[in-house]
């Protein structure tokens, strides 16, 4: 997963470098005026880069940074700095820019669930990661079919963990509690705690097995 994630991150850098990175961006007139880009203070530029600072072409430069600042850290909020990928249009981006991200996108997620607990910086838990997908303008359906494919013991911890938090009285289920309440989606479970019955994990295999059963 490391070498994935190392790949996807040069294909970013590569796909964004004709962009030139400024130092000094181009802030709203009325309100901010000129702003340095800090690259210690990142979280407080992203919330109004593309908006009142900067233009596509200063989002597309710092992309690459941002994109790796949240696999390194906890700075930065992933549904902010995807969410700026649909305020860009970035499905009219050219498609090498466009297959970048979209190889971030599911690099990261493979990674996500290789690992329990994960080690991906910003991307704390497959919510974090699919509520920000969801902020990019991407459909939930096309990381849960990973997930679906994807048996093993750490993407299994995780699907117990997502539904040990699922708020079964939430009166309009979204598209990943409707997944997550499948008969398969029990059936897995019970595999699970079947094939790692003797695992310090093994309860909560077992406690969101009967949460669905409910």
């Amino acid at each position: 997963m490391e070498k994935e994630l190392t790949t996807a991150l040069a294909g970013v850098r590569d796909a964004f470098a004709r962009y030139p990175r400024r130092a000094v961006l181009d802030g709203c007139p009325h309100c901010r005026g000129a702003v340095l880009v800090d690259e210690h203070d990142l979280f407080s530029l992203t919330i109004s880069l593309g908006n009142t600072v900067g233009s596509r072409a200063d989002v597309k430069a710092l992309l690459p940074v941002l994109l790796e600042r949240l696999l390194g850290s906890d700075d930065l909020e992933p549904a902010i700095v995807l969410g700026k990928l649909p305020r860009q249009e970035w499905r009219t981006w050219p498609r090498v820019e466009q297959e970048a991200v979209d190889a971030y996108l599911d690099a990261v997620w493979r990674a996500l669930l290789a690992d329990h607990p994960p080690r991906l910086g910003s991307f704390t838990d497959p919510a974090t990661f699919l509520d920000a997908a969801l902020e990019a303008g991407e459909r939930v359906e096309r990381f849960l079919a990973v997930w679906d494919a994807t048996l093993t013991s750490s993407a299994d911890r995780h699907l117990a963990e997502v539904v040990a938090r699922l708020d079964f009285a939430k009166p309009k289920p979204s598209v990943l509690g409707d997944w997550l309440r499948r008969e398969a989606t029990r059936d897995r479970l019970h595999r699970a705690w079947e094939r790692d019955h003797d695992s310090p994990w093994a309860d909560d295999l077992a406690q969101a097995y009967d949460l669905l059963r409910v």
